[in-house]
């Protein structure tokens, strides 16, 4: 059976996009070792920390796989389709009163339009994360970033975290925007505002929301200085989604 499988981050450097004939009954972990063995310059460590999609979900090492599958291979993210126009994202929240809001963007987020638009009378805290591209990391100077995404992946999970959030902390309403491609110092890389009647839970939904984004959602950024580019480390993945712990199982 034939399986597409789609590298992103420092793994596109490595490998390239391609489609593998695997033998029926052929699991995640199978692909993987697979891969591990082909003349790559993939580190042995690399093979270890990542984690695995299969047609845009997070898959385990035993998963079967069958025929036309696509398989992500994702290292740690590091950062969430289309691109909308960020008035238009502001005039649908302020219209239409979505409990969810939830896009990816490769022009400039309008982050005051945003949080304007989000405010109603029976609010008490409109919290705002906006995260901003900075001119240094770990003392080299920055010159831009560079994101990429699994856009179909991406996506949903952003969907998924804000409802979770409004369900999980009570809060009125949730937006979530990320920034693709090319951003310089100072521009906004990912804006997260939630709205409630009370702060506490605000604050608490924001807090869950960005720092859950930073470790699921299929994002990544690549750091040009003055002096190189890196892929951004990213954090180790949740358990329950990081395909290689462990044993690997055998297709």
């Amino acid at each position: 059976m034939q399986i597409r499988v789609l590298p992103f981050g420092i793994l596109k450097d490595w490998l390239g996009a391609s489609t593998l004939e695997l033998p029926e009954g052929a699991t995640v972990a199978t692909l993987l070792e697979r891969l591990a063995a082909a003349p790559a310059a993939v580190p042995a460590s690399t093979w270890a920390s990542i984690a695995v999609s299969v047609n845009h979900e997070y898959a385990q090492a035993a998963q079967m796989l069958r025929e036309g599958d696509e398989v992500g291979l994702l290292p740690p993210v590091s950062g969430g389709s289309g691109e909308p126009d960020p008035s238009s994202l502001a005039h649908l929240i302020r219209g239409q009163g979505l409990r969810t809001a939830t896009a990816l963007y490769r022009v400039p987020i309008e982050s005051a339009e945003i949080i304007e638009a989000i405010k109603k009378g029976e609010d008490g805290a409109v919290v705002v994360f906006d995260g901003i591209v900075r001119n240094n990391s770990r003392g080299r100077q920055t010159l831009h970033l560079d994101y990429e995404a699994y856009e179909e992946m991406a996506g949903k999970q952003m969907r998924e975290l804000a409802q979770e959030s409004v369900s999980r902390f009570g809060v009125r309403q949730v937006v979530i925007v990320h920034r693709l491609g090319r951003l310089l110092v100072g521009e906004t890389s990912v804006l997260i505002v939630v709205a409630s009647a009370h702060r506490a839970q605000a604050y608490e939904a924001s807090r869950w929301l960005i720092d859950t984004l930073k470790k699921t959602v299929p994002i990544w950024k690549k750091e040009t200085f003055v002096d190189g580019a890196v892929w951004a480390d990213g954090e180790p993945f949740p358990e329950d989604i990081a395909a290689g712990r462990g044993e690997p199982a055998h297709g």
